[in-house]
């Protein structure tokens, strides 16, 4: 009874795409449609003054039309997260990839299993790996900020020294300090090129990356051009506070690296044991996978599993 269900829901997938393809190649054949495909090939290969506005025109054209896929309720806040992480596709491109492959994950899985309680966690994966994904790019790229932000505020620090103007100063720093410190300044001093007062850019730079040492430095910005003051040394100070606690990170993450190890041992340690099992003696393990009390038994193992690794990386995490 539930393969007739599974193949009737894979058909009409099916049919939705060849009416939406069939589309597609209809409006294709209309003028305006044709007027757009020239002017990408001109914006592809062609040369001229007109070439960015073509680029921004149908960069334009293409927002509107995924802004459809990312008015869902999980996914307005898409492109900022993409921003933050660094990753550098669009939201819809996004959204339409992750909902292609879990439904494509949800059919094949329906179709060789003949369930559709199992395959529901098989469309899940994709949302999940690419939350993770998404998650991992984010600590990475704030970490990479957080090591060379001080530098930046030293160019900016001693910049300031020199004479030159803070406006002067956060363009050497885009110049100088590279991805992502020096691109988030270059994007700065552009806002501030098109009339944007700097402290306001400078804020800006909040909604890009989630840094506390960004708040303390636009902060201090913000404070500074409304009462002024020493601000070359407010940064140096901030610099070698940043520094400081860095130092102690490590200090940290070298004393807590015996128990993250020991996180790794006790989860990599069960799913071995197991493999070896199965591997040496399959009808050992078999009886777990072919009775409901054994997958029980899995399941309740994995949770305990999951609840230890949690519990672990509570302990050995320390906020500083």
């Amino acid at each position: 009874m539930l393969f007739p269900i599974v193949a009737l829901v894979f058909l009409t997938t099916l049919c939705a795409s060849c009416a939406i393809c069939l589309y597609i190649l209809r409006r294709s054949a209309s003028a305006r449609t044709e007027l757009r495909r020239r002017l990408q090939q001109m914006a592809r290969g062609g040369t001229g003054e007109t070439q960015p506005e073509l680029r921004e025109a149908l960069a334009r054209k293409a927002h509107q039309a995924g802004a459809v896929l990312t008015r869902m309720p999980h996914a307005r806040h898409l492109g900022k997260r993409l921003e933050q992480a660094g990753i550098g596709i669009p939201p819809a491109l996004l959204v339409a990839a992750v909902l292609s492959a879990a439904l494509f994950l949800f059919v094949v899985t329906a179709l060789e299993v003949g369930s559709i309680a199992l395959a529901l966690p098989a469309a899940v994966l994709p949302v999940v790996a690419a939350e993770f994904l998404i998650r991992v790019k984010t600590t990475r790229r704030i970490a990479r900020f957080t090591e060379l932000f001080p530098d930046a505020l030293s160019i900016i620090s001693r910049s300031l020294r020199a004479g030159q103007s803070l406006t002067t100063a956060i363009h050497l720093v885009s110049e100088e300090v590279p991805e992502p410190t020096g691109t988030l300044f270059k994007i700065a001093y552009e806002q501030q090129q098109l009339g944007l007062r700097l402290v306001d850019a400078l804020a800006d730079m909040n909604q890009r990356i989630e840094s506390m040492d960004l708040r303390f430095f636009t902060t201090v910005i913000a404070i500074n051009a409304d009462i002024g003051g020493n601000l070359s040394e407010l940064l140096d100070k901030l610099a070698v506070t940043i520094k400081e606690r860095l130092k102690i990170r490590r200090q940290v993450r070298v004393y807590t690296a015996q128990g993250r190890l020991s996180g790794y041992v006790l989860g990599a340690l069960p799913l071995v044991a197991f493999g070896c099992f199965t591997l040496l003696s399959p009808e050992y393990e078999s009886e777990l996978l072919r009775e409901p009390l054994g997958l029980y038994i899995l399941a309740f193992a994995a949770l305990l599993q999951i609840a230890g690794l949690f519990i672990i990386r509570r302990i050995i995490r320390i906020q500083i």
